[in-house]
């Protein structure tokens, strides 16, 4: 088949982590025999700070770890209907403008045989959603939710079966456990500050317990404002800065442990939704530290694929047995690691992708 889809950018992962799980899928299918395209915005905010932050060679370095992979920039006013021309499959991602959006849809009305999904990755459908209802969505097929809660949503504004639950995953051709062993020291966060949704849990699950235990802590990610800085330097914890995403198994692999620290609108609004930072840590075989989050949906088993901290005593406590009992650490490590490989790949994604498709390529029964 030939599977187009419109993204913010796929070059560029600078505060924009739908790249991670998108290079993986694009990359599965194309080894499964599939023609992939991709386009992005010439204006894409993320790779315009992606190129001020790392330079020019920064927009092109995801390409050595993902050498199968290409995205084509198109210019405002650009003709839509030749981007998609020839096209089975046609995804567009939420981070899109709505005119984009829009004007796919009026393809798709228009005559279009591709099958249309929208992909949502984000949780403006419950903290903007007048925001995300400005879409015109009317012409699509389907919508792609990375999680049941979102899926919910979408129910109750009218999909009903037209919105299918499809989580982000592991890019597992890339985000592996080390070939050779080398020396571990420490813990590691990679992730963004944000916009103050999680201030005070970093702070109470992962600087102050790491600084109790005075255990290195290496911080990498972006957006953080002085005052972020300044909270890292009082804790003893030291940032790295940006950090392109294809080079973070080799991050993992230099470091003893990692935190999960969920954003306030996944541990709360929309339970269940983990975010593609659990599934990579785990797909790297580093043993995983949450924060409270509900696995509403049952993806992992909490406290034998990664153990759940209730509060910042419980946090210290864990990573001070995982610093201290390398078997402990080792065997949490195995069992996060065989659970990704069994179901939160990307290549597992592709298969209910296709799944999908085969259900709106089905006919329709109409009730009695």
């Amino acid at each position: 088949m030939r599977f187009v889809y419109f993204t913010h950018s796929l070059a560029s992962c600078w505060n924009h982590g739908n790249a991670h799980f998108l290079r993986g899928v694009l990359r599965d299918l194309v080894a499964r025999g599939h023609e992939v395209r991709a386009f992005e915005p010439a204006d894409a905010w993320s790779r315009e700070n992606l190129r001020a932050d790392g330079g020019q060679a920064a927009e092109t370095g995801w390409q050595h770890a993902y050498p199968e992979l290409s995205s084509t920039v198109y210019q405002p006013g650009a003709d839509l209907a030749g981007l998609v021309d020839g096209a089975d499959v046609v995804i567009v991602h939420e981070w899109n403008e709505p005119a984009l959006v829009a004007g796919i849809g009026r393809l798709r009305r228009a005559g279009h045989r591709f099958h249309l999904l929208f992909h949502d990755t984000h949780h403006r459908a419950v903290s903007d959603a007048d925001a995300m209802r400005r879409y015109d969505l009317s012409a699509y097929d389907g919508v792609l939710a990375f999680g049941e809660a979102l899926a919910e949503v979408y129910r109750a504004w009218g999909w009903g079966s037209r919105v299918f639950v499809w989580h982000e995953a592991a890019d597992t051709r890339l985000f592996r456990p080390p070939a050779t062993e080398q020396s571990r020291t420490g813990a590691v966060w990679i992730g963004n500050w944000g916009d103050g949704e999680r201030t005070a849990e970093l702070e109470t699950f992962l600087f102050a317990p790491g600084a109790a235990l005075g255990l290195p802590l290496d911080v990498y990610g972006v957006r953080y404002p002085e005052p972020a800085l300044a909270m890292l330097a009082r804790h003893g914890a030291r940032y790295r800065g940006w950090l392109p995403n294809a080079q973070a198994p080799g991050v993992f692999a230099r470091h003893k442990m990692t935190v999960h620290v969920p954003r306030h609108f996944y541990a709360t609004a929309l339970p269940g939704i983990p975010t593609i930072r659990v599934f990579e840590a785990l797909a790297c075989g580093i043993p995983l530290v949450s924060a409270p989050w509900q696995d509403a949906e049952g993806l992992f088993t909490p406290g034998e694929d990664f153990l759940t901290a209730r509060d910042g005593d419980e946090m210290r406590r864990h990573l001070a047995t995982l610093d201290a009992d390398p078997a402990h650490a080792a065997a949490l490590a195995a069992r996060g690691l065989a659970t990704i490989r069994a179901r939160h790949s990307c290549a597992h994604r592709v298969d209910e992708l296709l799944g999908i498709l085969d259900r709106l390529d089905a006919p329709q029964t109409l009730s009695a």
